[in-house]
């Protein structure tokens, strides 16, 4: 079986824990989340929280129980290694490297190989789990999804996932028990960094296997928007999703790390989230247009 892995890149807090989960409701489709902290947070015990987004702990999970160890227990040694690993090889700004070595410019290092085959591990070890046919991946790595690409076990599909740059300061400003407060200057210079690499991979990957989307675009038209996607995926519709106009209805879902509203089910309000647009004060609103105005303009933001 050769999963299509749906590979979200972008910056954080782009919106892509709540588009993943939406797609987790196609048949056959299942959203992992953040996998790329899935050994730092199951095994480590050293992230953000060790839930999955069905509410267990990662290592009781039905899903990752039999991946991360079984019976014999999680193999802390090898989580510390493939932890160290992505730190070192896999970070956004390992993107151009890893993209040379899956185009064939400069021969790969073995350590990337090793990855390779531990992450790909882990989407097929989800998909016979979960008879899922295509995986929904929210790690938002630029560099691995040019790692996992060049495999020829997976059908790797990029989708890039922008939100306004104002929004994303505004939401690393507001404090939270489960995120790092970040500056507005390193929070627009890592956006930056983010789109960019991903749009390099993208245009790596061609056309058919890169779509990119806005999170605004996603709230104001969610079954048009999710729709796209969904052909995008390989699907001919996504009527199996329950849209009304403001809201849609979420199962459970497998997923690692990311926004703590990813443990909600039911009937999901669909917000817009354009609180900036109320709270952010002219001078920072302009410098923040300042500091990434091409990349805005691209994207459609005025």
């Amino acid at each position: 079986m050769r999963p299509v892995v749906l590979y979200i890149t972008g910056m954080m807090r782009c919106g892509s824990t709540f588009v993943g989960n939406v797609l987790n409701e196609l048949p056959g489709a299942v959203h992992i989340g953040e996998r790329y902290f899935l050994w730092k947070n199951a095994v480590l015990r050293d992230g953000t929280n060790t839930l999955c987004g069905c509410g267990l702990d990662l290592l009781d999970c039905e899903v990752w129980a039999k991946h991360l160890g079984g019976a014999s227990g999680p193999d802390r040694k090898g989580a510390e290694r493939l932890w160290d690993l992505q730190q070192r090889f896999l970070r956004t700004r390992h993107t151009a490297p890893r993209l040379a070595e899956s185009l064939g410019r400069r021969r790969r290092p073995s350590e990337v190989d090793e990855l390779g085959d531990a992450i790909a591990g882990i989407h097929h070890a989800v998909a016979e789990a979960s008879g899922a046919g295509v995986v929904v991946d929210s790690s938002k790595y630029a560099a691995d999804a040019a790692v996992l690409a060049a495999r020829d076990d997976l059908d790797v599909r990029v989708l890039h996932i922008v939100r306004d740059p104002r929004a994303t300061v505004t939401s690393y400003l507001a404090p939270k028990n489960y995120l790092e407060r970040m500056s507005a200057p390193r929070t627009l210079a890592y956006w930056a960094g983010f789109n960019v690499a991903s749009e390099v991979v993208g245009a790596a990957v061609g056309a058919a296997k890169y779509l990119r989307i806005r999170y605004e675009d996603f709230t104001r038209r969610p079954r048009e928007v999710t729709d796209e996607i969904a052909r995008f995926a390989g699907y001919s519709d996504a009527n199996a999703i329950s849209f009304d106009s403001a809201s849609v209805v979420l199962g459970g879902n497998h997923t690692v790390t990311g926004n703590p509203d990813r443990l909600r089910h039911g009937r999901i309000e669909i917000q817009r989230h354009e609180r900036w647009r109320d709270t952010m004060p002219l001078p920072g609103k302009l410098a923040a247009f300042a500091g990434v105005a091409p990349l805005m303009l691209r994207y459609g933001y005025r």
